[in-house]
């Protein structure tokens, strides 16, 4: 499961869980993709839980997107990342250390509100 709701106008909010397949993917950057036009300096929440491993298949997707992804990526400044997994958020955080201009910081499930508080310091 994938979902991506604007939560006004610098916010982008995700909700995933499961296993994505290629065609899930493909659809779901492109609805962030969509869903983050005209955002500037813009925050990113993604809550994650019960996340398995992605397919080859789906990572070449990633992986094919890349030049797309960038454009998405460059709108925001941070990214918040709730996920009941160690492996999750430890994944996010480098990440957040290999793109420039994002900042992302992982956060268990208990702290949602923190999570959302650092979002805007």
């Amino acid at each position: 499961m994938f979902q991506v709701m604007r939560n006004g106008n610098d916010r982008i909010d995700v909700e995933m869980s499961g296993q994505l397949d290629s065609n899930e993917m493909r659809a779901a950057l492109d609805e962030l993709s969509q869903k983050s036009e005209g955002i500037a300096h813009g925050r990113l929440f993604c809550r994650a839980h019960d996340i398995h491993l992605p397919t080859l298949a789906t990572m070449g997707i990633e992986v094919s997107r890349l030049p797309k992804m960038f454009t998405f990526v460059r709108r925001f400044e941070r990214m918040a990342v709730v996920a009941d997994q160690g492996w999750v958020r430890k994944t996010s955080e480098i990440e957040g250390a290999l793109i420039p201009g994002l900042t992302i910081k992982a956060f268990d499930p208990k702290q949602v509100v923190e999570a959302e508080r650092w979002l805007y310091q």
